[in-house]
C-alpha cells in the first residue's frame, strides 16, 4: 500500500457552528478520509476529500449482515495553539481487535494514526476552543461487497469523519441518573461485547429508550448470564469508590476495554489510590450504600471523559450517591485527564500526540 495520502480540498467550505451550542455529533467538518480494501490487493488509495454522501449499492453487505466497526477519539487545541490527540495509537490498536472479531482485514496502526493527523490538520480550523469542547474523531470500517451470501465481505471502506462537539450529556459534569437494566441483555462472554461494533449499540437502544422514559440518562448493564454482576453503562465503563478503594468491572470478554478507563486506572495508581479490577455484584454496591461505604460512582469514556453518577435505580430501589453531587475523586480525575488532553497540565504519561 502506498502511504501517500492524496488531498482534495473543498471549494465550498461550510459555515462553522456556534462553539457554545455544539451538542454532540450534530455538525461535520469540510473533509473526510477514505481508503479502500480489495481482497488480493489489500488497503489502497488513501485520500482526503470534501465531506459528502456516499454512493453504495443497496446490496452492500454492511446493510444486511452488520459487518462494521468504529472508534472514537478527540483532538484538542492547547492554550499555545498546539493541536493535541489523546492516545490515538490505542484507538487504532483497538480497531484491529474489533476487526479480528468481525472478520475485517487489519489496518496498519501507525498509518491509521497518520491518516487521523492528516485529516485533523486539513480541518484544524474546526477545532473549537470554548471550555469543554473538542473535535470528535470517528474512524469506521464498513463491508461494501454487493452480495447477499452470508460470509465476510471481500471489499471494505475505512473512513474518518470529524465533528466539533460540546458535552456528551446535557448534565455536563453534574451527576447523571442511571437505570440498572434487569430485563434486556447486551452481551455475553464469547459474543461481540468487547468489540466496538454497531450491533452492540443497536441492541442497547431498547433499554436506553425505556430508561429515558423513566427519567434516566443511561442504562447500567448487568452480566447477560446471571444478571448479577455490573458490566458497563451504555456509553461508558464504570467505577465505584467503596471505603476508599476504587473498583471497576474486570474485562471478561463482554465489555469494552475503554481507553479512558485504562487512563483512569493508571492515573489512580499514580495518585496512590487503591484501584481493583474484579467482578462486582450490583447487590454489593447497594450493600455499600446501605452501610455508608459507597462514596462515589462515575463513568469513563471518550465522549464524556468522566461522568459522575448521582443516582441508581435497580428494580425500583433508588439510591442517591454522594448526595447527588460530583465526588472529590471524580472531579480530580476529570481535571487531570482534561488538563493533559488540552495541554494545560504536564503529560507525565506520554499520552498526548502533537500534530
Amino acid at each position: 500500500m502506498s502511504n501517500q495520502i492524496v488531498i482534495e480540498k473543498t471549494k465550498s467550505p461550510k459555515q462553522k457552528p456556534d462553539q457554545n451550542n455544539l451538542g454532540f455529533g450534530l455538525y461535520f467538518t469540510d473533509h473526510m478520509f477514505i481508503m479502500e480494501y480489495t481482497e488480493g490487493k489489500g488497503w489502497h488509495d488513501p485520500k482526503i476529500v470534501p465531506y459528502a454522501p456516499l454512493s453504495l449499492d443497496p446490496s452492500c453487505m454492511v446493510f444486511h449482515y452488520g459487518q462494521a466497526i468504529f472508534e472514537g477519539l478527540k483532538a484538542y487545541k492547547g492554550s499555545n495553539g498546539e493541536i493535541l490527540l489523546f492516545r490515538p495509537k490505542k484507538n487504532m490498536e483497538r480497531v484491529n481487535i474489533s476487526n479480528d472479531r468481525l472478520c475485517i482485514p487489519s489496518i496498519d496502526v501507525d498509518f491509521a494514526v497518520e491518516a487521523v493527523k492528516a485529516l485533523v490538520n486539513v480541518d484544524k480550523d474546526w477545532i473549537p476552543e470554548a471550555e469543554g469542547t473538542s473535535l470528535y474523531i470517528r474512524p469506521f470500517i464498513i463491508a461494501t461487497d454487493p452480495n447477499l451470501g452470508v460470509r465476510p465481505s471481500h471489499t471494505y471502506k475505512f473512513m474518518i469523519i470529524l465533528s466539533p462537539v460540546g458535552a456528551y450529556y446535557k448534565e455536563g459534569l453534574n451527576p447523571v441518573k442511571i437505570y440498572v437494566e434487569s430485563n434486556y441483555v447486551r452481551a455475553v462472554k464469547g459474543g461481540i461485547g468487547f468489540a466496538k461494533t454497531p450491533g452492540n449499540y443497536a441492541s442497547s437502544l431498547k433499554a436506553q429508550m425505556e430508561a429515558k422514559e423513566k427519567g434516566y440518562t443511561q442504562v447500567l448493564w448487568l452480566d447477560g448470564v446471571e444478571k448479577k454482576y455490573v458490566e458497563e453503562v451504555g456509553t461508558m465503563n464504570v467505577f465505584f469508590k467503596i471505603n476508599g478503594e476504587v473498583i471497576t468491572p474486570s474485562l471478561e470478554g463482554s465489555i469494552l476495554s475503554g481507553i479512558t478507563r485504562s487512563s483512569t486506572i493508571e492515573l489512580l495508581n499514580s495518585m496512590g489510590v487503591k484501584v481493583t479490577e474484579r467482578k462486582i455484584a450490583i447487590q454489593e454496591i447497594y450493600d455499600a450504600h446501605a452501610n455508608g461505604t459507597l462514596e462515589e460512582a462515575f463513568g469513563t469514556g471518550t465522549a464524556a471523559v468522566i461522568s459522575p453518577i448521582g443516582e441508581l435505580n435497580w428494580n425500583g430501589n433508588v439510591v442517591e450517591i454522594n448526595n447527588g453531587k460530583i465526588g472529590e475523586l471524580s472531579s480530580k480525575i476529570y481535571d487531570a485527564i482534561t488538563g493533559i488532553q488540552s495541554g494545560k497540565l504536564e503529560d507525565k504519561f506520554g499520552w498526548t500526540v502533537k500534530i
